[in-house]
Protein backbone atom coordinates (compact mmCIF):
# COMPACT_ATOMS: atom_id res chain seq x y z
CA UNK A 1 0.00 0.00 0.00
CA UNK A 2 2.56 2.38 -1.40
CA UNK A 3 1.04 5.50 -2.18
CA UNK A 4 3.77 8.03 -1.23
CA UNK A 5 4.67 9.15 -4.23
CA UNK A 6 5.70 7.86 -7.82
CA UNK A 7 9.18 8.38 -7.19
CA UNK A 8 9.48 5.85 -5.05
CA UNK A 9 8.51 3.31 -6.96
CA UNK A 10 10.63 0.34 -8.67
CA UNK A 11 12.67 1.12 -12.06
CA UNK A 12 10.79 -0.48 -14.98
CA UNK A 13 12.74 -3.59 -16.43
CA UNK A 14 12.91 -2.35 -19.94
CA UNK A 15 15.35 0.89 -18.07
CA UNK A 16 17.18 -1.94 -16.48
CA UNK A 17 17.88 -4.04 -19.64
CA UNK A 18 19.35 -1.15 -21.57
CA UNK A 19 21.45 0.06 -18.74
CA UNK A 20 22.88 -3.85 -18.52
CA UNK A 21 23.34 -3.41 -22.34
CA UNK A 22 25.34 0.13 -22.37
CA UNK A 23 27.31 -1.61 -19.55
CA UNK A 24 29.67 -3.97 -22.07
CA UNK A 25 32.74 -2.56 -22.67
CA UNK A 26 32.91 0.99 -23.66
CA UNK A 27 32.07 4.49 -24.79
CA UNK A 28 32.75 8.12 -25.39
CA UNK A 29 31.53 10.29 -22.17
CA UNK A 30 29.99 13.55 -21.76
CA UNK A 31 27.18 12.87 -24.17
CA UNK A 32 28.99 11.45 -27.07
CA UNK A 33 28.18 7.92 -26.81
CA UNK A 34 26.19 6.20 -29.30
CA UNK A 35 23.13 5.82 -27.03
CA UNK A 36 22.44 9.50 -26.65
CA UNK A 37 22.39 9.91 -30.65
CA UNK A 38 19.65 7.30 -30.60
CA UNK A 39 18.01 9.13 -27.67
CA UNK A 40 18.37 12.48 -29.70
CA UNK A 41 16.90 11.13 -33.11
CA UNK A 42 14.28 8.95 -30.85
CA UNK A 43 13.03 12.33 -29.24
CA UNK A 44 12.85 14.22 -32.45
CA UNK A 45 10.77 11.36 -33.62
CA UNK A 46 8.26 11.84 -30.62
CA UNK A 47 7.89 15.49 -31.01
CA UNK A 48 8.08 15.28 -34.73
CA UNK A 49 10.76 18.26 -33.93
CA UNK A 50 13.41 17.31 -36.04
CA UNK A 51 15.60 20.37 -35.56
CA UNK A 52 15.24 20.41 -31.61
CA UNK A 53 18.10 20.33 -28.95
CA UNK A 54 17.89 17.01 -26.74
CA UNK A 55 19.96 17.16 -23.57
CA UNK A 56 19.89 14.92 -20.15
CA UNK A 57 20.44 15.74 -16.77
CA UNK A 58 19.72 13.41 -13.70
CA UNK A 59 17.06 15.56 -11.84
CA UNK A 60 13.86 17.42 -12.34
CA UNK A 61 15.44 20.46 -10.42
CA UNK A 62 17.75 20.39 -12.49
CA UNK A 63 16.12 20.09 -15.82
CA UNK A 64 13.96 23.07 -14.67
CA UNK A 65 16.56 25.19 -13.71
CA UNK A 66 18.42 25.09 -16.05
CA UNK A 67 16.43 25.46 -18.65
CA UNK A 68 14.43 28.40 -17.07
CA UNK A 69 17.87 29.86 -16.98
CA UNK A 70 18.60 29.71 -20.50
CA UNK A 71 15.03 31.17 -21.73
CA UNK A 72 15.76 34.02 -19.22
CA UNK A 73 17.98 37.05 -17.94
CA UNK A 74 19.36 37.59 -13.66
CA UNK A 75 17.18 40.78 -13.84
CA UNK A 76 13.87 39.45 -15.12
CA UNK A 77 11.08 37.40 -13.30
CA UNK A 78 9.59 33.84 -14.51
CA UNK A 79 5.65 33.73 -14.28
CA UNK A 80 4.47 30.33 -12.43
CA UNK A 81 1.54 29.31 -10.59
CA UNK A 82 1.40 29.42 -6.37
CA UNK A 83 1.55 25.27 -6.30
CA UNK A 84 4.69 25.13 -9.29
CA UNK A 85 7.20 22.56 -8.53
CA UNK A 86 9.81 25.30 -9.17
CA UNK A 87 7.79 27.36 -6.52
CA UNK A 88 7.27 25.10 -3.70
CA UNK A 89 9.72 22.26 -3.82
CA UNK A 90 12.98 23.32 -5.46
CA UNK A 91 14.99 25.00 -2.92
CA UNK A 92 15.15 28.34 -5.03
CA UNK A 93 17.15 26.32 -7.93
CA UNK A 94 15.86 28.59 -10.46
CA UNK A 95 16.55 31.74 -8.80
CA UNK A 96 19.92 30.29 -8.11
CA UNK A 97 20.88 28.95 -11.45
CA UNK A 98 19.42 31.54 -13.43
CA UNK A 99 21.96 34.50 -11.10
CA UNK A 100 18.88 35.90 -9.82
CA UNK A 101 16.14 36.21 -11.60
CA UNK A 102 13.00 36.19 -9.31
CA UNK A 103 9.45 34.00 -8.92
CA UNK A 104 6.20 36.24 -9.62
CA UNK A 105 2.67 33.96 -9.01
CA UNK A 106 0.52 34.20 -11.55
CA UNK A 107 -2.23 32.08 -10.31
CA UNK A 108 -4.82 32.92 -7.73
CA UNK A 109 -4.21 32.24 -3.92
CA UNK A 110 -5.48 28.72 -3.64
CA UNK A 111 -6.09 27.63 -7.06
CA UNK A 112 -4.09 24.70 -8.72
CA UNK A 113 -4.13 26.54 -12.46
CA UNK A 114 -2.89 29.97 -14.12
CA UNK A 115 -5.89 31.19 -16.40
CA UNK A 116 -5.16 33.25 -19.17
CA UNK A 117 -6.34 36.22 -16.93
CA UNK A 118 -4.84 35.52 -14.12
CA UNK A 119 -1.19 35.31 -16.40
CA UNK A 120 -2.03 38.18 -18.32
CA UNK A 121 -2.57 40.29 -15.09
CA UNK A 122 0.82 38.88 -13.61
CA UNK A 123 2.53 39.79 -16.67
CA UNK A 124 0.96 43.23 -17.47
CA UNK A 125 1.95 44.18 -13.69
CA UNK A 126 5.89 43.79 -14.58
CA UNK A 127 8.37 45.53 -16.75
CA UNK A 128 6.82 48.85 -16.30
CA UNK A 129 9.09 50.72 -13.84
CA UNK A 130 12.00 50.82 -16.35
CA UNK A 131 15.52 50.01 -14.50
CA UNK A 132 13.94 50.10 -11.13
CA UNK A 133 11.64 46.52 -11.13
CA UNK A 134 11.98 43.01 -12.76
CA UNK A 135 11.57 42.54 -16.78
CA UNK A 136 8.93 40.19 -18.29
CA UNK A 137 11.14 36.79 -18.43
CA UNK A 138 9.47 33.54 -19.21
CA UNK A 139 6.34 31.72 -17.77
CA UNK A 140 6.76 28.34 -16.79
CA UNK A 141 3.67 25.58 -16.37
CA UNK A 142 3.42 22.47 -14.59
CA UNK A 143 1.81 19.55 -16.46
CA UNK A 144 0.60 17.34 -14.17
CA UNK A 145 -0.03 20.41 -11.78
CA UNK A 146 1.19 20.09 -8.19
CA UNK A 147 -2.51 19.13 -7.03
CA UNK A 148 -3.05 16.43 -9.94
CA UNK A 149 -5.09 18.44 -12.09
CA UNK A 150 -4.17 18.39 -15.60
CA UNK A 151 -4.08 21.63 -18.48
CA UNK A 152 -6.51 21.03 -21.63
CA UNK A 153 -4.61 21.44 -25.00
CA UNK A 154 -7.15 24.52 -25.10
CA UNK A 155 -5.91 25.82 -21.71
CA UNK A 156 -2.11 25.33 -22.48
CA UNK A 157 -2.89 26.84 -25.95
CA UNK A 158 -4.29 30.27 -24.34
CA UNK A 159 -1.71 30.52 -21.76
CA UNK A 160 0.93 30.13 -24.66
CA UNK A 161 -1.08 32.68 -26.35
CA UNK A 162 -0.81 35.24 -23.68
CA UNK A 163 2.79 34.48 -23.23
CA UNK A 164 3.54 35.03 -26.46
CA UNK A 165 1.50 38.34 -26.76
CA UNK A 166 4.46 39.90 -23.75
CA UNK A 167 7.08 37.78 -26.23
CA UNK A 168 7.63 35.68 -23.37
CA UNK A 169 8.89 32.18 -23.83
CA UNK A 170 7.40 29.30 -22.47
CA UNK A 171 8.45 26.68 -19.72
CA UNK A 172 7.17 23.09 -19.95
CA UNK A 173 7.40 21.29 -16.29
CA UNK A 174 6.72 17.74 -17.22
CA UNK A 175 8.15 16.21 -14.65
CA UNK A 176 4.66 13.66 -15.01
CA UNK A 177 4.45 14.72 -18.73
CA UNK A 178 4.01 11.06 -20.05
CA UNK A 179 0.46 10.91 -17.37
CA UNK A 180 -0.73 14.16 -17.99
CA UNK A 181 -0.64 12.97 -22.35
CA UNK A 182 -2.17 10.24 -21.70
CA UNK A 183 -4.90 11.48 -19.85
CA UNK A 184 -5.46 14.29 -22.29
CA UNK A 185 -5.20 11.68 -25.21
CA UNK A 186 -2.74 13.73 -27.23
CA UNK A 187 0.69 13.80 -29.05
CA UNK A 188 3.70 15.11 -27.53
CA UNK A 189 3.59 18.04 -30.37
CA UNK A 190 0.07 18.80 -29.57
CA UNK A 191 1.21 19.30 -25.67
CA UNK A 192 4.03 20.98 -26.68
CA UNK A 193 5.45 23.27 -28.89
CA UNK A 194 2.14 22.74 -31.01
CA UNK A 195 0.48 24.92 -28.08
CA UNK A 196 3.51 27.29 -27.87
CA UNK A 197 5.72 25.57 -25.81
CA UNK A 198 9.31 26.47 -26.35
CA UNK A 199 11.13 24.12 -23.90
CA UNK A 200 10.18 20.96 -21.68
CA UNK A 201 11.33 18.93 -18.79
CA UNK A 202 10.70 15.52 -20.56
CA UNK A 203 9.94 13.88 -17.03
CA UNK A 204 11.52 10.22 -16.69
CA UNK A 205 12.07 9.46 -12.69
CA UNK A 206 8.73 9.40 -11.95
CA UNK A 207 7.39 6.95 -14.07
CA UNK A 208 9.88 4.02 -14.17
CA UNK A 209 13.26 5.39 -14.73
CA UNK A 210 16.06 5.29 -11.63
CA UNK A 211 16.71 8.93 -12.20
CA UNK A 212 16.81 10.49 -16.16
CA UNK A 213 15.06 14.07 -17.36
CA UNK A 214 15.06 15.34 -20.91
CA UNK A 215 15.55 18.88 -21.63
CA UNK A 216 14.19 19.73 -25.05
CA UNK A 217 14.63 23.11 -26.72
CA UNK A 218 12.46 23.24 -29.34
CA UNK A 219 14.16 26.40 -31.10
CA UNK A 220 18.15 24.73 -31.53
CA UNK A 221 19.27 29.02 -30.96
CA UNK A 222 19.15 27.68 -27.30
CA UNK A 223 21.82 24.45 -27.57
CA UNK A 224 24.97 26.21 -26.88
CA UNK A 225 23.75 28.27 -23.84
CA UNK A 226 22.58 24.80 -22.06
CA UNK A 227 25.48 22.78 -22.66
CA UNK A 228 27.48 25.30 -21.16
CA UNK A 229 25.18 26.24 -18.57
CA UNK A 230 24.71 22.59 -17.92
CA UNK A 231 29.01 22.18 -17.38
CA UNK A 232 29.24 25.59 -16.03
CA UNK A 233 26.58 23.82 -12.98
CA UNK A 234 28.48 20.77 -12.54
CA UNK A 235 25.66 18.13 -14.29
CA UNK A 236 27.61 17.06 -17.09
CA UNK A 237 27.86 13.38 -16.44
CA UNK A 238 31.37 11.64 -17.45
CA UNK A 239 29.58 8.34 -17.96
CA UNK A 240 26.52 9.54 -19.68
CA UNK A 241 25.87 6.48 -21.45
CA UNK A 242 24.36 5.49 -18.12
CA UNK A 243 21.86 8.32 -18.33
CA UNK A 244 21.18 7.75 -22.14
CA UNK A 245 20.55 3.99 -21.22
CA UNK A 246 17.69 4.97 -19.08
CA UNK A 247 16.13 7.05 -21.45
CA UNK A 248 16.36 5.08 -24.23
CA UNK A 249 14.72 1.86 -22.54
CA UNK A 250 11.85 4.17 -20.84
CA UNK A 251 11.23 5.16 -24.75
CA UNK A 252 11.18 1.53 -26.42
CA UNK A 253 8.47 0.46 -27.73
CA UNK A 254 6.10 2.94 -25.63
CA UNK A 255 7.32 1.43 -22.23
CA UNK A 256 6.69 5.43 -21.05
CA UNK A 257 3.27 5.45 -22.21
CA UNK A 258 1.95 2.33 -20.64
CA UNK A 259 3.72 2.76 -17.74
CA UNK A 260 1.95 5.96 -17.50
CA UNK A 261 -1.25 4.31 -18.36
CA UNK A 262 -1.26 1.67 -15.76
CA UNK A 263 -0.05 4.57 -13.06
CA UNK A 264 -3.24 6.43 -14.13
CA UNK A 265 -5.93 3.67 -14.31
CA UNK A 266 -4.56 2.49 -10.61
CA UNK A 267 -5.23 6.12 -9.66
CA UNK A 268 -8.54 6.46 -11.06
CA UNK A 269 -9.16 2.66 -9.68
CA UNK A 270 -8.55 3.74 -6.11
CA UNK A 271 -10.61 7.19 -6.84
CA UNK A 272 -13.66 5.47 -7.94
CA UNK A 273 -12.94 3.32 -4.22
CA UNK A 274 -12.80 6.22 -2.32
CA UNK A 275 -15.65 8.18 -3.40
CA UNK A 276 -17.89 5.02 -2.45
CA UNK A 277 -16.49 6.12 1.37
CA UNK A 278 -18.55 8.08 3.48
CA UNK A 279 -16.55 10.93 4.70
CA UNK A 280 -13.94 11.25 2.19
CA UNK A 281 -13.97 14.68 0.42
CA UNK A 282 -11.42 15.42 -2.50
CA UNK A 283 -10.04 18.61 -2.57
CA UNK A 284 -9.07 18.26 -6.10
CA UNK A 285 -10.49 16.51 -9.23
CA UNK A 286 -7.97 13.66 -9.57
CA UNK A 287 -7.34 13.70 -13.47
CA UNK A 288 -4.02 11.75 -13.92
CA UNK A 289 -2.33 9.88 -11.13
CA UNK A 290 -2.26 11.91 -8.22
CA UNK A 291 -5.10 11.85 -5.78
CA UNK A 292 -5.76 14.91 -2.98
CA UNK A 293 -9.01 13.94 -0.57
CA UNK A 294 -9.43 14.23 2.54
CA UNK A 295 -10.03 11.49 5.50
CA UNK A 296 -11.47 10.89 8.66
CA UNK A 297 -8.30 11.14 11.26
CA UNK A 298 -9.64 8.18 12.53
CA UNK A 299 -9.23 6.55 9.10
CA UNK A 300 -5.44 7.40 8.53
CA UNK A 301 -4.81 6.05 11.74
CA UNK A 302 -6.15 2.98 10.86
CA UNK A 303 -4.26 2.84 7.09
CA UNK A 304 -1.01 3.94 8.65
CA UNK A 305 -1.21 1.07 11.46
CA UNK A 306 -1.54 -1.37 8.79
CA UNK A 307 1.36 -0.11 6.45
CA UNK A 308 -0.24 2.05 4.56
CA UNK A 309 2.44 4.77 3.21
CA UNK A 310 1.18 8.07 1.93
CA UNK A 311 1.26 11.81 2.80
CA UNK A 312 -0.72 13.77 5.00
CA UNK A 313 -0.75 17.47 3.68
CA UNK A 314 -0.74 20.32 5.98
CA UNK A 315 -2.52 18.27 9.04
CA UNK A 316 -1.24 16.59 11.72
CA UNK A 317 -1.97 12.73 13.10
CA UNK A 318 -1.96 13.44 16.37
CA UNK A 319 -5.22 14.78 17.72
CA UNK A 320 -8.23 14.32 19.69
CA UNK A 321 -11.24 14.49 17.01
CA UNK A 322 -11.05 10.99 15.13
CA UNK A 323 -13.82 12.37 13.00
CA UNK A 324 -11.72 15.62 11.52
CA UNK A 325 -11.08 15.51 8.44
CA UNK A 326 -7.33 15.61 7.22
CA UNK A 327 -6.32 16.07 4.13
CA UNK A 328 -3.90 13.69 2.34
CA UNK A 329 -1.87 13.37 -1.03
CA UNK A 330 -2.04 9.84 -2.83
CA UNK A 331 0.08 9.50 -5.80
CA UNK A 332 0.00 5.76 -7.69
CA UNK A 333 3.25 4.94 -9.80
CA UNK A 334 3.07 1.86 -12.69
CA UNK A 335 3.99 -0.39 -10.10
CA UNK A 336 0.99 -0.41 -7.98
CA UNK A 337 -0.88 -3.96 -8.16
CA UNK A 338 -4.73 -4.32 -7.39
CA UNK A 339 -4.04 -5.85 -4.60
CA UNK A 340 -2.92 -3.00 -2.81
CA UNK A 341 -5.63 -0.91 -3.74
CA UNK A 342 -8.16 -2.94 -2.51
CA UNK A 343 -6.61 -3.62 0.75
CA UNK A 344 -6.69 0.18 1.04
CA UNK A 345 -9.91 0.71 0.23
CA UNK A 346 -11.13 -2.26 2.58
CA UNK A 347 -9.14 -0.67 5.29
CA UNK A 348 -10.40 3.12 4.87
CA UNK A 349 -13.87 2.27 4.55
CA UNK A 350 -13.17 0.33 8.07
Amino acid sequence: MFFASDNSGPALPEVLTALSAANEGYAMGYGADAEMAEVTAKLREIFEAPEAAVYLVATGTTANALALATLSNPWETIFCSHVAHIHEDECNAPEFYTGGAKLTMASAKGEDKMTPDSLRTAIAGEGNRGVHGPQRGPVSITQVTERGTVYTLAELTALCDVAKSFDCPVHLDGARFANAMVALGCSPAEMTWKAGVDAVSFGGTKNGCMGVEAVIFFDPKHAREFELRRKRGGHLFSKHRYLSAQMLGYLKDDAWITAATKANASAAHLAGGLRQIDGVEFMHPPQANMIFASLPRATHKRLFAAGASYHLWGAELDGADDTELLPARLVCDWSIEQDQIHKFLDLAAG
